[in-house]
Formats: C-alpha cells, sequence, structure tokens
C-alpha cells in the first residue's frame, strides 16, 4: 500500500510541477507582450519627438537670424541718430526739403 501511495503522489508532484510549468510560460509570455508593446510605445513617441526637435531647431534658426537683423537695424539707427545730431545733415534738409542755399553758393536753374 506505501508502494501505490508514492506512486500516487509522485504524479501528483508531477501534474503540479507541470501546471506550474505551464503557468510559468503563460506568466513570461505575457511580460515578453507588455515589454514589446511598451517598445512600441516608445519608438512612436521618439519619432514624435525627433519630429518636433528638428521644427524647434528650424526656429531657433530663424529667430536667431532675425535676432541678428534687428541688431543690425539697431546699429543703422544709432549711426543715423548721430548723423541727424550733425551740421551737414542740417544744412542738407535745408537745402532740400527748404530750398535754403549759403551766401557764398551760386544756384543755377534751368530754364
Amino acid at each position: 500500500m506505501k508502494h501505490v501511495r508514492s506512486k500516487s503522489r509522485r504524479r501528483r508532484q508531477k501534474r503540479y510541477v507541470s501546471q506550474n510549468a505551464n503557468r510559468h510560460r503563460r506568466s513570461m509570455f505575457a511580460v515578453g507582450v507588455v515589454i514589446l508593446l511598451l517598445m512600441a510605445v516608445v519608438s512612436a513617441n521618439a519619432v514624435s519627438l525627433r519630429e518636433k526637435d528638428r521644427i524647434y531647431q528650424a526656429q531657433e534658426a530663424e529667430l536667431q537670424k532675425q535676432i541678428e537683423d534687428e541688431k543690425e537695424r539697431a546699429s543703422e539707427i544709432d549711426e543715423l541718430e548721430e548723423y541727424v545730431g550733425t551740421d551737414e545733415y542740417v544744412e542738407e534738409v535745408a537745402k532740400d526739403k527748404l530750398g535754403l542755399v549759403n551766401k557764398n553758393e551760386i544756384i543755377f536753374k534751368a530754364k
């Protein structure tokens, strides 16, 4: 009788081990599927982020160009401001806009 019980016990143990092995395989498969899904999501987000990065770099380049243009314009304005304060500018405006001349200048008019 002891021999029959041990056979029965061995069969139950084999069945239990087999069931555990199947559970383990299923859980490993589920973990693998989850990892693959995570990799797919991360890859899709990486593509999206690369596209955004490219757009932002283009915007940055455009803004840098605008900054350089505005710096150049500011220096031109500074030069014009200095020129407006000179006697040469005052004479030029008086001649062009008001038609005035210096005492020692002669005006020639076409007929």
